[in-house]
């Protein structure tokens, strides 16, 4: 979820310390129970990084994850944490195919997974089993 600033300003210009800290007491923070939460502030505006940091304070409790970005850098985010999460291990010495079709994945996850991959796997490919491109081959005398 994409939790934007701008309608919390005056006229979506301006931040008053004083009405903005009544929208934060009085806001539903529950709605944002168990959610992906990126903060951002798509007006044109000067935005005081205390306004931002308020918000995560009071996200926190419910959100299972809040960033400080749009919802395309939330999802490179979460792409990068997932990655980082995986066993090393089942990977040292295979051959690995990464699909590439059928789902929207960040370009940034490919690289991450690459950058991964490339000190454990014997051979990287990217696309179907039936027609992949190769990304990186083990030499014999690389580690």
């Amino acid at each position: 979820m994409l939790f934007d600033l701008k309608g919390w300003l005056f006229e979506e210009l301006i931040l008053k310390e004083k009405d903005f800290r009544e929208q934060i007491k009085n806001h539903a923070w529950t709605h944002y129970r168990d959610k992906f939460v990126a903060i951002a502030c798509t007006a044109d505006a000067i935005v005081p990084t205390w306004a931002f940091m308020l918000v995560a304070v009071h996200l926190q409790p419910y959100a299972k994850k809040v960033i400080m970005g749009n919802l395309q850098k939330l999802e490179e985010q979460l792409f990068h944490e997932a990655i980082q999460k995986l066993d090393p291990e089942s990977f040292r010495n295979q051959r690995v195919v990464i699909k590439g079709c059928g789902g929207k994945v960040p370009v940034s996850a490919y690289v991450d997974f690459a950058d991964f991959l490339r000190p454990l796997a014997k051979s990287i490919l990217y696309g179907e089993p039936c027609s992949t491109v190769p990304v990186y081959k083990q030499s014999r005398s690389a580690p």
